[in-house]
């Protein structure tokens, strides 16, 4: 799982060389909607499921 994530990290400083700010965006979402794969991600992350 945490490969993934690191995977992903590394997808999103690539795609932040492009003019359009994917990260911010990204983050403002998860803050504004609170989705739930956020949450799950987080569980599985640090272990507390």
């Amino acid at each position: 799982m945490r490969i993934v994530c690191i995977l992903a990290l590394a997808i999103l400083s690539i795609l932040e060389i492009s003019p359009i700010p994917i990260t911010p965006i990204l983050l403002i979402y998860v803050v504004v909607f609170r989705p739930v794969w956020f949450y799950e991600l987080v569980l599985k992350l640090y272990g507390k499921h």
